[in-house]
């Protein structure tokens, strides 16, 4: 398709008329109500004078409401910034300074007065979501559209001509999940949307007459990109659910009989938790998309064993995120694997000056295609230092295999180096994960007077499993060289992540050294090199 994302729903509109877009609660728009919302929204927008290049900052819940804002900034040649609402109010502070919004609307309870006045930028008009007592200076979305703040209802005419946007001009800016460093500002243009969403058509083999749901936060790529804006593009019809809950999750595939929908491996073991797992109707599900951490195999034995492909996707923010995919008929056949090079995405391995590595040799992932993003917000220096004549530099280790498929090995600056030797993190916790009694892993490095560093190993038990250090340690004898094999293991209820489930090492980190300072230490034992 040649369209850009300002025309895709009118353009569904054409073809499917009163045929359902979106769902989300009890909302319900066809995709020609979804093009009129749209329009409401642009001519709001023009009445407050956002237009091109200028921002729109959203903090809420998934809606229908945000989507159409999102497409109604692409017919206005705006940029629409969709701030992570688990964040706390100084990180989006930040954000806000750093982006400086026209306009900035928020839900509850995003919008109270004390978040409001902590975060919203001076000089910046402020809308709130469906909120009672709105905080001084603040409009209502409901006054906002229906007056855009200047004391008259909008007509068509009140929308100002915009040049036709240029495929290359910016329309998302999603800020990084933060799981190292500081949150970097990504800019992905319209371009790059259209060429992912090419990618997620031909690995999901999706057409109108499939059924998405989406229950990952909209405000990160993998829940917006992956399968909604692609989804709604073809004319499927897509259920959208405000927070994802296993049970609710595990209830709509059945009921609304899902063809297609995203789920993270976390969300995956909580919904294969729940005792309604084993007899829940999965009949409708074409595939379920998997991705942003490693996936251990056996989650994608336990999903091929209900009869559905679970299919890997692999990238990163600044790659829209599709760089690498399964495909359902792959699935089997290549589990563990994060597929090939999506369709329009080239893959290199280079070593650490940048020459390119043979079949089978683990090094820098590096992508280039029309979906790599434009650069970082207001950050020349941090996009020379990724972006190379084209290659975008992920900063993740992996390897290629004869057929093209990809082995993710972590990322490059989490390799833990003890008695001279390379540890890949990724590969002790794919071992650890393996493990039936183990849900969760995360493998870290700790200093280490005779080894440089030593491997140390976080956990997760399985609800009523007992797991106890010695044992976790002497299950991986055999299976993994020796100087791979964790010295440490401390058992804990939870990993500490990012809002997507992205493991946060740094945190891991902290939290090992805390541990390790208890006055009781786990088992521990040393190891020759």
């Amino acid at each position: 398709m040649d369209l850009l994302p300002a025309d895709w729903i009118h353009a569904a509109a054409a073809r499917h008329g009163e045929r359902c877009a979106l769902q989300c609660g009890q909302e319900r728009l066809s995709y020609a109500a979804m093009a009129r919302a749209i329009e409401q929204d642009e001519r709001a927008l023009a009445a407050c004078g956002v237009g091109q290049g200028q921002v729109v900052a959203w903090l809420g819940l998934n809606s229908a409401a945000m989507l159409t804002m999102l497409f109604a900034c692409a017919r206005r040649g705006a940029l629409f910034v969709p701030l992570n609402w688990r964040l706390a109010p100084p990180e989006h502070r930040a954000m806000l300074a750093e982006c400086r919004p026209a306009l900035f609307i928020a839900g509850a309870p995003f919008s109270d007065a004390s978040a409001a006045a902590e975060v919203a930028p001076a000089g910046t008009r402020c809308v709130a979501l469906d909120e009672a007592e709105l905080p001084a200076g603040w409009s209502s979305m409901a006054d906002f559209l229906a007056t855009a703040g200047n004391g008259e209802a909008p007509t068509r005419a009140a929308v100002s001509p915009q040049p036709p946007q240029s495929p290359q001009s910016p329309l998302l800016l999603c800020y990084t999940s933060g799981s190292t460093g500081r949150p970097k500002g990504v800019l992905l243009s319209h371009d790059a949307l259209c060429a992912n969403a090419d990618a997620s058509v031909d690995m999901h083999a999706m057409s109108a007459d499939d059924r998405v749901l989406t229950t990952l936060p909209l405000f990160h790529v993998g829940g917006l990109n992956i399968q909604t804006l692609p989804a709604l593009r073809q004319g499927c019809s897509v259920v959208l659910h405000a927070k994802f809950d296993p049970a609710a999750t595990l209830a709509t595939i059945a009921q609304q009989r899902i063809t297609l929908t995203v789920l993270v491996p976390a969300q995956l073991d909580a919904v294969m938790a729940l005792p309604e797992w084993p007899d829940a109707d999965l009949s409708s599900l074409r595939a379920i998309t998997t991705g942003s951490t490693v996936v251990p195999e056996r989650l994608c034995h336990a999903v091929h064993a209900r009869g559905v492909p679970l299919i890997q996707v692999w990238g990163a923010t600044e790659t829209s995120p599709i760089a690498a995919c399964q495909h359902a008929e792959e699935a089997q056949r290549s589990a563990g694997s994060a597929g090939r090079a999506a369709l329009g995405v080239e893959l290199r391995i280079v070593d650490a000056v940048g020459e390119a590595l043979p079949t089978g040799r683990s090094g820098e992932i590096l992508v280039r295609g029309r979906n790599v993003m434009s650069g970082y917000w207001q950050d020349a220096q941090a996009t020379a230092r990724v972006l190379d004549k084209g290659w975008f530099h992920s900063g993740d280790r992996g390897r290629l295999d004869a057929d093209g498929f990809l082995r993710v090995d972590g990322r490059l600056k989490d390799m833990i180096i003890s008695g001279g030797e390379n540890v890949s993190p990724a590969e002790v916790e794919i071992a650890l994960q393996d493990d039936p009694d183990i849900v969760e892993a995360a493998v870290v490095g700790r200093p280490d007077a005779r080894w440089g560093e030593r491997v140390v190993a976080v956990v997760v038990a399985r609800p009523g499993a007992q797991l106890e250090p010695d044992a976790v340690m002497a299950r991986l004898e055999g299976r993994i060289a020796r100087f791979k094999q964790p010295k440490q293991v401390f058992v804990v209820d939870a990993l500490p992540r990012t809002a997507l489930g992205k493991v946060r090492k740094e945190d891991v980190r902290s939290l090992v050294a805390r541990l390790d300072d208890e006055p009781a230490p786990p088992a521990s034992r040393e190891s020759s090199a």
